[in-house]
């Protein structure tokens, strides 16, 4: 009678082990799926947010071109189109994309 409870102990024991380790595998597998790629691409925009400079041609989340003719810490002025009077100001964190002055 004592050996069938001993038996019955040793595999709920295995069971909760073979539990946790699924369990660890799972949020390994969850950070190495979605938040370390989403991290990887925070630190690429950060660098090309670091990188815009005056005369740049940028795209922003809207889908609008324009060139970067002023920049604080965490503002630029852009100017779109042909026309020189329309100079939005912006959050540098609307910037999509950016073409180097010279690369044009």
């Amino acid at each position: 009678m004592m050996n069938v409870m001993t038996e019955g102990a040793s595999a709920g024991g295995l069971s909760l082990i073979t539990m946790v380790i699924y369990i660890v595998f799972l949020g390994a597998l969850m950070y190495f799926i979605a938040i370390r790629p989403q991290k990887k691409e925070q630190k690429r925009m950060a660098a090309l947010l670091a990188s815009v400079e005056i005369g740049d041609t940028v795209v922003t989340t809207s889908g609008f071109y324009g060139v970067v003719i002023d920049i604080t810490d965490e503002d630029c002025i852009v100017e779109f189109g042909s026309n020189k009077n329309c100079r939005i100001p912006m959050k540098k964190s609307a910037i999509a994309e950016v073409e180097k002055a010279g690369e044009a």
